[in-house]
């Protein structure tokens, strides 16, 4: 799975909470100041990397995710904890404790999840 831009990003998690969306759709759900040009050329981006899809109604085209959020966010974390952290979550989970990032509550909530499971 290939890594997105920032605004790539931005326009997935647009999709993502969309379903399914027109461009223009796409624009009206982000901060003021995205051109329609320039969505619609990023749109086609994700469509040529596989994570949107599209059908066509005449010249314009509704579009959806194809790649889940979820997906996507494990593909990310794991790639993140392997370049950042020696591919250890422990080590990913004690540099956000020591960043003050997450609490003892936190924490806390984390092992009674892992013990759960």
């Amino acid at each position: 799975m290939e890594k997105l831009t920032n605004k790539e990003e931005e326009v997935m998690h647009a999709l993502w909470k969309l379903e399914r969306a027109f461009v223009k759709e796409v624009v009206a759900s982000l901060p003021e100041g995205n051109h329609y040009n320039t969505i619609s050329t990023i749109v086609r981006n994700l469509a040529d990397k596989g994570y949107v899809g599209y059908q066509a109604f005449g010249k314009t085209h509704q579009y959806f995710p194809v790649v889940s959020l979820q997906a996507y966010r494990k593909e990310f974390m794991e790639t993140t904890s392997q370049k950042f952290f020696g591919n250890s979550y422990k080590n990913m989970v004690s540099f956000f404790a020591k960043e003050e990032k997450i609490s003892a509550d936190e924490l806390r909530e984390i092992l009674a999840i892992i013990e759960k499971t």
